[in-house]
């Protein structure tokens, strides 16, 4: 069976299943996908995954922010502090609206 592939998942609005991305070790963790948040200023866009697989340095029910780069068909982890804050910002304006649910 082929590995779903994590990026097209993400982008597949009608894709509901969990995303399974692997660690260092090549680890498989199982994230639940929460939104994806365009960013003007970068051009780039970010996923709010949630580990549903315990995973090192994440609380459980915290979120992580991936910042995707569909040239490259590539995503990692968002450390810039002031990117995480700009796109939880986006993600919890779009709550208030009604619109941030499930992408």
């Amino acid at each position: 069976m082929k590995a779903k592939d994590p990026i097209e998942q993400i982008l597949n609005e009608e894709n509901m299943d969990n995303i399974v991305l692997y660690d260092a070790e090549n680890k498989p963790i199982e994230f639940e996908q929460v939104a994806v948040i365009p960013l003007e200023r970068t051009g780039k866009l970010y996923a709010i995954l949630i580990p549903v697989t315990p995973m090192q340095g994440v609380e459980e029910g915290e979120g992580v922010l991936f910042v995707i780069d569909e040239e490259a068909h590539d995503m990692d982890i968002e450390r810039d502090d002031a990117t995480i804050d700009e796109v939880l910002t986006i993600y919890q304006k779009l709550i208030e609206e009604g619109d941030g649910e499930n992408k």
